[in-house]
């Protein structure tokens, strides 16, 4: 892909936000043209490019140097990187609670908004974002990187196109321990707990494949949740599993199996033959593009941009519905009942 070069702004460089930079350099140099502009962080050594640790995946975030400081306007306060003129595209990786207030300000400046999940605590929050998005000239897209991950896709496309056919049953797990590397996880009423900073990827997936259910039945705590997912006349069993309250150690899992009428999809990152399709007695090993969510979502919105396009893959009204969804969720761990939507 080609095109002209779009600017980017990045508040925040902790671990996502450092992914972030990872994943607009990595379009660029696969034909997505865009350029670093300024960063915006609270500590001055990060302003100056220097990077951390930390983080449950390898997505290339973690370097030496962020960035050339000769290159890039570095800024305490988002306010500045707002008004900068070259910035077009802002990525908003900072705390949860920071999330509504940042993307309204960067939307009624006319910036497009890539905002990291989950977008609010609350649907309220979330639709917040939703009118300032719906009011902006610019794009605003949740960074729900699931979405774009190569195998998840697969996922989404078999189940629509019902190539296997109908789907009988259909799990996700997503495990690993809290997040050790900032105390904002272990705060939450900050940060919502496993259920909303974790769980979130598979809640919004599963309204992806299948839309709102009509009831939920969720057990276990903030900390780990399992829910089921109610669908009349849809698939009879969908599961979501999510939790981080493993030991230190505990190598971050993310799977799901997929039971169609014809066929079983399975997934687990990490492992030799990360996909295969079980059929007909075999298992067949699936390949998958090498590229990763965060890739995916940040040369999805490159390319919207450039084409001029308002059609995402992740919107802001999607971030409203799934975040009704885990509050429902809430409410039947806290009810240890079912809860209609």
């Amino acid at each position: 892909m080609s095109g002209r070069e779009i600017g980017i702004g990045v508040v925040g460089l902790g671990f996502m936000g450092r992914t972030h930079l990872a994943a607009y350099r990595a379009a660029h140099a696969a034909g997505f043209s865009n350029r670093l502009v300024a960063v915006c962080d609270q500590d001055p050594e990060r302003r100056r490019g220097l990077a951390g640790s930390g983080g449950n995946l390898a997505t290339g975030a973690a370097q030496e140097r962020l960035f050339d400081p000769k290159n890039v306007r570095a800024c305490e306060h988002p306010e500045q990187l707002f008004a900068d003129l070259e910035v077009e595209l802002v990525s908003i990786c900072t705390h949860t609670t920071t999330h509504v207030e940042l993307a309204v300000a960067a939307l009624e400046a006319g910036k497009h908004v890539l905002l990291e999940k989950p977008v609010a605590l609350s649907s309220a929050g979330a639709r917040e974002v939703a009118r300032a998005a719906a009011k902006s000239k610019g794009l605003c897209m949740p960074a729900m990187c699931i979405r774009f991950w190569p195998a998840w896709a697969r996922a989404k496309g078999a189940i629509a196109s019902r190539e296997f056919g109908a789907v009988r049953s259909a799990v996700f797990r997503r495990l690993g321990s809290r997040p050790g590397w900032t105390g904002f996880y272990a705060n939450y009423e900050q940060s919502g707990g496993a259920l909303f900073d974790l769980h979130v990827h598979d809640a919004d997936f599963v309204r992806y494949c299948f839309g709102d259910p009509t009831s939920l039945a969720s057990t276990g705590s903030l900390d780990h949740v399992t829910t089921l997912f109610h669908y009349p006349g849809g698939p009879a069993h969908v599961v979501a599993e999510g939790g981080w309250d493993h030991s230190d150690g505990w190598a971050f899992k993310m799977a799901y199996t997929i039971v169609f009428e014809r066929a079983t999809l399975d997934y687990e990152f990490g492992r030799a033959d990360e996909l295969v399709l079980v059929r007909d007695g075999s298992r067949v090993p699936l390949a998958v593009d090498a590229t990763n969510g965060y890739d995916g979502e940040v040369r999805h919105i490159l390319g919207a941009i450039a084409s001029g396009s308002r059609a995402l893959e992740a919107t802001a009204e999607d971030a409203v519905g799934h975040t009704r969804l885990i509050e429902a969720e809430k409410a039947s761990l806290l009810s240890r009942g079912v809860v209609a939507l």
